[in-house]
């Protein structure tokens, strides 16, 4: 289904940029600009000032590409069996056919750093290969670096697409409904997060509206808990134990759109010290989400949940900003809008983020509640609407 509220988006966004087009290769660009996610990694979508759409596609992926809105569908072989080539290579063809729609023009690429979220096993990269076979394919254009823009298109969700991230919402409470029932003492780290991955497989299974889902799912419990707030989560082979913090975090994503999540459970009921910490995370978490509307800062949310964690006694153990944007991304600390200290971000109707406070306390364990909060026209709507209080949290 055609997404003209993004395409009126990215028209504007060329004119502001002063561009002629705008190059998207890695997969959440091509699916901002098409409505079709790539597998693979080989595609390119191709945005033009007067609102039409472009799309280089691998042979294999036309069936995917027609679910996009594309106005034109150019098909090619990355790896063909009549030489050995590379797929930029093998670009230069379907590129050189759009002839005057590109030469002479200013042409938006990506071109710094960034994160993509994983699509497949593994995921072809163009890196500056994409920028010579553009070079060769029109050489009198001008090809500008867009990064920003894309980044900016990507922190404002359509109707549309907020839908698509509801639905990867609800299989997520799905699994976590289903996977809390698995947690005992006796179980692994690694079969506890199994445990909560099948459960989002079964649920995805009932799913018909959603074509493609990917679900990562970690646990860390005990100690290991603690260690929740570095870059990335490790299930480990330690078994779970009686008493223990279990922290579960999760990105799944339905058809391309992602969500961070994660619910911290206690097995056992909670001492006066683990009381507190979950006190403590939630009632920071309340505070940032009362804070959400249209026009703050970033920084203003951060402020609002690390002040309360501070003023608790916390403060030294919340050891990461508050939250970051979500949605056509997943674990990258520079989506739009940042919820930082020091983040000028302005957060607007249609942002979507996640609110994730946390202690962390080195030795003993971690507590972290992180939810999805979608910012309307007068506040916000939390898309991970479950398992929302700490009595539920208690096994």
């Amino acid at each position: 289904m055609t997404d003209r509220n993004r395409i009126a988006r990215i028209r504007k966004a060329l004119t502001d940029a002063k561009l002629d087009a705008l190059v998207g290769s890695l997969p959440k660009n091509v699916l901002l600009l098409s409505g079709y996610w790539p597998v693979v990694g080989t595609s390119l979508a191709i945005a033009l000032a007067d609102g039409s759409i472009e799309l280089i596609v691998p042979e294999d992926e036309q069936e995917l590409a027609k679910q996009g809105w594309a106005d034109h569908v150019h098909m090619f072989k990355p790896a063909p069996l009549d030489q050995i080539t590379s797929a930029s290579e093998q670009l230069l063809e379907p590129l050189r056919s759009m002839g005057k729609k590109l030469e002479g023009n200013e042409i938006g690429i990506e071109y710094g750093e960034d994160t993509e979220p994983s699509t497949y096993a593994a995921m072809h990269l163009y890196q500056d290969s994409l920028r010579d076979a553009l070079a060769k394919a029109f050489p009198k254009a001008k090809l500008k670096p867009a990064d920003e823009v894309l980044r900016s298109l990507r922190s404002v969700k359509t109707e549309g697409e907020i839908e698509r991230i509801r639905n990867a919402c609800a299989l997520t409470r799905e699994a976590f409904e289903q996977g809390i029932k698995t947690l005992r003492p006796g179980i692994t780290e690694l079969e506890a997060a199994e445990a909560f991955r099948s459960a989002f497989t079964a649920a995805q299974a009932r799913a018909s509206l959603i074509n493609r889902a990917e679900a990562f799912f970690w646990a860390m419990s005990g100690k290991n808990s603690a260690l929740a707030h570095g870059a990335y989560a490790r299930s480990r082979p330690k078994k779970i134990e009686a008493g223990d913090l279990v922290l579960v975090h999760c990105n799944t994503c339905a058809d391309g759109y992602w969500t961070d999540i994660t619910r911290t459970f206690s097995l056992g009921h909670p001492d006066d010290k683990r009381n507190k910490m979950y006190a403590a995370v939630f009632a920071a978490r309340e505070a940032a989400l009362q804070a959400i509307s249209p026009g703050r800062r970033g920084s203003e949310i951060d402020r609002a949940a690390r002040r309360v964690v501070e003023d608790l006694g916390f403060g030294k153990e919340f050891k990461h900003s508050t939250g970051h944007g979500i949605g056509f991304g997943a674990i990258s600390p520079d989506a739009l809008p940042r919820l930082h200290p020091k983040s000028d971000d302005i957060v607007e109707p249609g942002s979507v983020f996640n609110v994730e406070p946390a202690i962390y306390i080195e030795g003993y364990g971690g507590i972290r509640q992180c939810d999805m909060a979608y910012v309307t026209e007068k506040g916000y709507e939390r898309l991970s609407d479950f398992l929302t209080n700490p009595k539920d949290l208690f096994l």
